[in-house]
């Protein structure tokens, strides 16, 4: 009661009697006062962090893949764009484009029933970047992800080339198969342009290729 008599002196509590009862109700309106005066400028802080956290969860993932290959850029940049080279280690499947911004690129193999993807080149700068958006299509799942995108990334380090491939605008949870076959790719990469060998994997047989 002595609590009480304390809130009812400060507005917090306000009182209403009914018969020989005395009642006894909370008064939001100081409250919230207090509140807006006292307790916000200290939780704005906390509810700026947990926002932050909330946009960081809920943005798109990236997978970055890197590999260091013994080439030059220029070698590196054909591999990657010229459409017989690439069957040689991406599953047996040509990307099809004239590489100019803007311009559209397809993927194709002669063992697959259709197209295994198509895209867009956002940003085409030889030899050194490339930023394609691209909407597989080589499964049911892989279909419904939807459109992502990939960067290649060449940066020449002494005789040899650090190739970075960032996939990325991926939900969380994507299909794995989206984005899972790009260490047998750039292996495959690196072990043509190295040694102009064919890296026989599970993924460079699957379209057939050469």
């Amino acid at each position: 009661m002595k609590h009480l008599r304390t809130l009812e002196a400060a507005g917090l509590v306000v009182t209403r009697r009914q018969g020989r009862e005395k009642l006894h109700f909370l008064n939001p309106v100081p409250v919230r006062l207090v509140h807006d005066r006292w307790v916000s400028k200290y939780a704005e802080r906390w509810a700026a962090g947990l926002s932050d956290l909330k946009s960081r969860l809920a943005a798109p993932m990236e997978k970055v893949f890197e590999i260091y290959i013994r080439t030059t850029p220029e070698r590196l940049w054909e591999a990657i764009t010229d459409p017989d080279i690439r069957s040689r280690y991406n599953f047996g499947a040509r990307v099809i484009s004239d590489w100019t911004e803007g311009s559209r690129f397809e993927m194709r193999a002669p063992g697959a029933p259709g197209p295994l993807g198509e895209g867009r080149n956002l940003e085409v700068d030889p030899p050194r970047r490339l930023v394609q958006s691209m909407v597989a299509s080589w499964s049911d799942e892989v279909r419904s992800e939807g459109p992502t995108r990939v960067t290649w990334e060449i940066e020449p380090v002494g005789d040899s080339c650090r190739l970075t491939v960032t996939h990325g605008e991926l939900r969380e949870g994507a299909c794995e198969e989206l984005y899972g076959g790009w260490p047998m790719i750039l292996s495959g990469l690196k072990t043509w342009l190295e040694t102009g060998q064919l890296l026989t994997t599970p993924g460079s047989l699957m379209y057939g290729g050469r």
